[in-house]
């Protein structure tokens, strides 16, 4: 009989044993994996996509494999795919890989990074109990829902769900609770203090009376089309930011027309998208000095 035909495997052997094994196994059950070299951090970029100057994952909002083969582009290389896995191109990292990370919204999870015993005591205070996994210095807590990802929520507090990886360290102990409001809740940011309207110079424009704009829709319009062009960045977020911010203050901060309100909104919306407080804080700065306001 002829030999059979080679395995796709064959390359890293007929039975994985290690990381490979374990990712192997998480992706069986529908968790997208990936490798993490030592520190806990994923693979660089290759020379083909360094600087990601491939374009990265299709919008960079998805896991999967880009056009490049290896495990490329942190959370967004995580794959289900046992032949991805197993391909060439990614044996040298499993070679080196110290720890199995995943793509906890890929699962449809949510988990609440806890960093220290402060952290854990404020959870069990504050939030509905759930799976509990033990890490190095706290907890993971395993939430069924996705959200936004966000570090820092409180001390010692980070979420990982959307755009983001979190080590994988078992299944742990505990019967994974829905994501609730006070979950949520944890990656909405308290509004800072906006720089009052009347502190933004108003020179009357020559013949047009105390406002250029006529009507509060013009206004309203231009708040809306800027929050919209925050909302939809899909990369380079620092820059749109600032070039919205630029646009708004171009055409409404000389008039005395913005309100704490209107500004409320444009920092709540590059909020959601990630930004810091300081950074939304900088960015306004920035615009108005570079406007001469």
């Amino acid at each position: 009989m002829p030999p059979s035909a080679p395995s796709r495997r064959d390359h890293l052997g007929p039975q994985p044993t290690g990381q490979l094994a374990t990712a192997l196994a998480l992706a069986a059950k529908g968790v997208p994996v990936l490798p993490l070299r030592v520190g806990k951090a994923p693979f660089n970029n290759c020379p083909t996509c360094a600087k990601n100057t491939c374009g990265g994952r299709p919008n960079m909002k998805q896991a999967g494999p880009c056009t490049c083969p290896h495990p490329c582009h942190a959370w967004a290389a995580a794959t289900t795919n046992p032949d991805i896995l197993t391909s060439p191109a990614w044996a040298s990292a499993w070679r080196q890989a110290t720890a199995v990370a995943y793509h906890p919204a890929g699962a449809r999870l949510t988990v609440v990074d806890l960093d220290h015993a402060d952290a854990i005591t404020w959870a069990r205070a504050h939030l509905p109990p759930t799976r509990t996994v033990p890490t190095t210095r706290g907890q993971h807590w395993i939430y069924l829902g996705t959200m936004p990802s966000t570090n820092g929520v409180r001390p010692g507090i980070d979420i990982k769900s959307r755009m983001a990886y979190a080590r994988w360290r078992g299944v742990g102990t505990g019967r994974i609770t829905a994501l609730t409001d006070a979950v949520r809740a944890l990656a909405v940011r308290p509004t800072p203090a906006r720089p009052r309207a009347e502190a933004l110079p108003a020179p009357v424009p020559d013949g047009q009376g105390p406002c250029p704009h006529r009507t509060p829709a013009y206004l309203a319009r231009g708040l809306t089309m800027a929050e919209q062009r925050i909302t939809e960045a899909t990369s380079g977020v620092h820059a749109t930011v600032y070039r919205t911010f630029l646009a708004v203050l171009s055409t409404h901060g000389r008039c005395g027309c913005l309100t704490d309100t209107h500004i409320t909104r444009l920092f709540t919306a590059a909020q959601t998208k990630g930004e810091t407080e300081r950074h939304c804080t900088d960015a306004w700065a920035n615009a108005r000095t570079a406007l001469g306001l």
